[in-house]
């Protein structure tokens, strides 16, 4: 299903994507988000550092930006905020988002593509639970658009998980 974005979306998702790239130049792996504030501003940016050894598996891009944001913004500044992110949120980081404030998330490549680019690496145990199903169990709304420019966001996926 085609979703229209507007072009400052289509924008905040390139950049996204962009900072998944600049993860994996870094030698970690490829996820990037980004969050907008309501006025938008983008007030946090971040790729994965969630690979071992150094790394923390609770740190993934998503998890870093809602947390960073809410920092910076508090409860009530959330509101309104968008995170945009170079591959669908896990299980982890839907709830992140959802505790977080986060009204809106917008996503790349969804985890089916995901898994598709990383089959079964030990690094990467994708959920196959959409993000969409954990918001639906929540008490509050949270809009998903997505996925968009899959082939766009595969490509910092490409050889990396060999």
């Amino acid at each position: 299903m085609a979703q229209e974005l507007s072009e400052t979306d289509l924008g905040f998702l390139r950049e996204s994507i962009a900072v998944a790239e600049r993860a994996r130049d870094a030698g970690t792996h490829p996820f990037g988000s980004i969050v907008v504030s309501a006025a938008g501003e983008i007030v946090a940016s971040f790729g994965n550092n969630s690979l071992p050894p150094e790394g923390d598996p609770t740190q993934h891009a998503e998890l870093q930006a809602v947390a960073a944001a809410f920092r910076v913004l508090g409860a009530e500044g959330m509101a309104g905020s968008t995170l945009f992110t170079s591959a669908e949120p896990c299980a982890m980081c839907a709830g992140a988002a959802y505790w977080t404030g986060i009204d809106r998330v917008v996503y790349a490549l969804s985890e089916h593509r995901l898994l598709e680019l990383t089959g079964d690496h030990p690094e990467n145990p994708t959920f196959s639970l959409p993000c969409r199903e954990v918001f639906a169990r929540g008490q509050r709304k949270i809009e998903v658009v997505g996925p968009l420019l899959e082939d766009e966001a595969a490509r910092a996926h490409i050889g990396f998980w060999g």
